[in-house]
């Protein structure tokens, strides 16, 4: 491969020119070159004087958040849509910076040709640590030229790979890269198709790198046999302390790989083995490597086939293995019962840094957790109760005074000392403290932390008191809608004649009273065994051409509705009833008639003319009028 150099980057083939634009040989972009440098009195173009030309040469559109972002020490240039032309400007105009420490290239398109030019530039960058090439296509030749970049570089720390399509033989080229190059700390290989064959490829990678610190492989193929191997690796491994092995599908046979590497290995901190199929058995053979284990502090199984029966597994290794230095498990996908929690109580009791996941309690999912007060506020009254200042507390965690104290630390001290918090509180508190997941609680922060603690009290009091005011608003909109409502169906002059309870006797008539509508509904709810008789029933047959006639029942008249959808003419016992009321009320007579037992409605009109009836109706209202006149 040629000397990398301003000029070998520049457009100087007919394979890379424009079929329709001008082309530029090499020796012409050289001449100007020193033209430029001779009339400037050999003054050095700028990183972004070179980027702008090289975008001219090249013809692709300039990226100006790049020429913004020049003099920072990262430069987040993902998702730009640069493409190979447009990766190879970026090269060029990178060959000589030297202040950019961290580059972001992912989801860009660049291919295997993109990924070419910037393993050229950094060969000669030396200030370069950390590159991100995921998501880019690079495929089988790309993945040969960042090997072979990776053979003898110096400077390059960091590398992520992800979704480039890499497969089985492509792991064969990080090996025999990465097995004589210890300077590479981390290394990104998720989303690819690595299966068996590749799993072998990587455990040889782990077996002999002494460098590699974090390794992601999730999102791969590796069970079976990829597992066993890659597992075989990491047993004799020395170096590596974080593995994301997680959306494998290891299965049971890899969680016995796994666990008899763990029974060996004494650097590995973080295993990660969310959603691999593991079984109950599958946990019992991790279980018999975590108990020789004394490194391992973070174990992720969430997402796996265990039950309640896995997990008191993983709890009784850490309370039966004295030198465990288990701080996390996470099976927050498992419903646990009350067993399992007294028994984690006990066992966070013998082992204060211990904290485990789970889904909840079997049977009280859908509870309400209890309401806990707040960890700040009990500290603070804690203190104040003793004439404490907050930082007094802090002081005897806090040795060296840096006011950064590890989670697992603070976690102890706390679960310690005689401050009234149980352990959802602690992790609250921890949470609060470390709200970046660094692993290191920063207790500079905490003064802000209370003020934010004594605003977000004021405000839940203002949220209350605003919510209990507009339920009172709603409420009063809701009964003077439903007063408006009643309002309109029961009008003040609409009464209901009705039966009085007298008996009636030879000298005269019966007693009747006056009824508002309003009041039916409590009169025929507290009579309604007598609309359940037998004797007091009549329904008409829906669809029947026969005109229904209502019982003359004195108990059925007294509780009955008025028939407003019925316009027959009344009987002579109803015109001698309405008579009589019409004598005992003069004034209602004008707006109410006795009424009768209303049928189920029928939407077919009643037999008879019409015209008939209404006169009939007329009649019967004049007389009425008479009588109330006389």
């Amino acid at each position: 491969m040629s000397k990398l150099s301003f000029e070998s980057l520049t457009l100087q083939d007919e394979y890379y020119a424009s079929p329709t634009g001008p082309s530029w040989d090499q020796n012409e972009f050289e001449t100007d070159l020193e033209s430029d440098e001779n009339e400037d009195g050999n003054k050095e173009m700028t990183t972004a004087e070179v980027y702008l030309e090289a975008c001219r040469l090249l013809g692709v559109v300039p990226v100006s958040y790049f020429l913004r972002n020049l003099g920072s020490t990262t430069v987040n240039l993902s998702h730009h849509g640069l493409g190979p032309m447009g990766c190879k400007a970026i090269a060029i105009a990178l060959v000589t910076d030297m202040q950019i420490n961290k580059l972001e290239l992912s989801d860009n398109g660049i291919l295997a040709e993109g990924a070419l030019y910037v393993v050229e530039m950094l060969r000669a960058n030396l200030t370069i640590q950390h590159v991100d090439l995921s998501v880019n296509s690079l495929l089988s030749t790309g993945a040969q030229y960042v090997a072979n970049m990776l053979l003898d570089n110096i400077s390059v720390k960091s590398i992520k790979l992800s979704g480039n399509g890499f497969i089985d033989d492509d792991g064969k080229y990080f090996a025999d890269a990465l097995s004589s190059n210890s300077r590479i700390k981390e290394l990104d290989l998720s989303h690819n198709e690595f299966c068996g064959k590749g799993g072998e490829h990587l455990g040889h990678l782990l077996a002999t790198n002494e460098g590699l610190e974090v390794l992601d492989l999730s999102w791969n193929y590796l069970r079976m046999k990829g597992a066993v191997a890659l597992s075989a690796g990491l047993k004799v491994n020395t170096m590596l302390k974080h593995l994301d092995l997680s959306w494998n599908g290891f299965g049971n046979e890899g969680a016995l790989a796994m666990g008899e590497a763990l029974k060996f290995n004494n650097t590995l901190v973080h295993l990660n083995l969310n959603n691999n199929r593991l079984t109950n058995e599958g946990v019992g053979m991790l279980c018999k490597g975590l108990e020789f284990n004394d490194t391992l502090r973070v174990l992720l199984l969430a997402y796996n086939s265990i039950t309640v029966e896995g997990a008191l597994a993983l709890v009784n290794v850490v309370k039966n293995t004295l030198r465990s230095a288990l701080e996390e498990i996470n099976i927050s996908n498992v419903l646990v019962n009350e067993t399992f929690v007294h028994l984690l109580e006990l066992t966070c009791q013998e082992h204060p840094s211990l904290d485990v996941q789970y889904g909840g309690v079997g049977g009280f999912i859908a509870k309400k957790p209890p309401k806990r007060i707040d960890p700040m506020k009990v500290i603070q009254d804690y203190l104040d109760e003793r004439k404490l200042r907050l930082w007094d507390f802090f002081r005897n965690i806090d040795k060296d005074g840096t006011m950064r104290v590890p989670v697992a630390e603070f976690r102890k001290a706390v679960q310690q000392s005689t401050i009234p918090l149980d352990r959802y509180q602690i992790e609250e508190l921890i949470q609060r403290l470390d709200r970046d997941k660094t692993g290191i609680v920063d207790y500079r922060g905490l003064a802000d932390t209370r003020k934010q603690m004594m605003r977000d009290h004021r405000r839940h009091l203002k949220k209350v008191e605003s919510r209990q005011k507009k339920e009172k608003q709603k409420s009063d909109r809701i009964l003077k809608t439903f007063q408006t409502a009643v309002d309109a169906v029961t009008p003040q002059g609409s009464m209901v004649m009705s039966l009085g309870t007298g008996k009636e006797d030879s000298a005269g008539p019966h007693p009747f009273s006056a009824t508002p509508l309003s009041s039916w509904h409590h009169i025929v709810m507290s009579h309604s065994s007598r609309y359940l008789s037998n004797d007091h029933v009549h329904l008409p047959t829906l669809g029947s051409s026969t005109h229904y006639r209502p019982t003359s029942s004195p108990a059925m008249r007294s509780y009955s509705q008025p028939n407003l959808l019925d316009d027959s003419p009344l009987t002579s016992r109803e015109k001698s009833l309405s008579a009589q009321g019409a004598r005992s009320d003069p004034e209602m007579s004008r707006h109410s008639t006795l009424t009768r037992s209303r049928p189920a409605f029928n939407p077919k009109p009643p037999e008879g003319k019409p015209k008939t009836k209404k006169v009939k109706k007329k009649k019967v209202k004049k007389r009425v009028y008479k009588d109330t006149k006389k």
